[in-house]
């Protein structure tokens, strides 16, 4: 479910990724609400986090924004993962 460099992606899974921060503890409860439907589906979800202080340009962009959630590439939340939401996203 966590984001590895050297796996090979699975095309049939959701690509969830969260941009955050250190210290962020939004962040740290949209990464766990995520975790956690993910768990109770059947569809793999591969989770990766970016942390946006680690680049000038994302940093720009996300500001304070933190935690912005993408599902397949598509803005999904901001600050707060809605877990109904999110499973409804996943399984559609």
């Amino acid at each position: 479910m966590t984001h590895d460099e050297s796996a090979t992606p699975d095309p049939a899974a959701a690509q969830v990724t969260v941009y955050t921060r250190e210290e962020c503890h939004l962040c740290d409860e949209a990464i766990e609400t995520i975790e956690r439907v993910a768990a109770s589906l059947s569809r793999p979800v591969e989770l990766e986090t970016v942390d946006v202080d680690a680049d000038a340009e994302l940093r720009e962009r996300y500001g304070d924004r933190v935690p912005y959630v993408t599902v397949d590439g598509r803005p999904q939340f901001k600050y707060r993962v809605d877990p109904d939401d999110l499973r409804a996203i996943l399984t559609a």
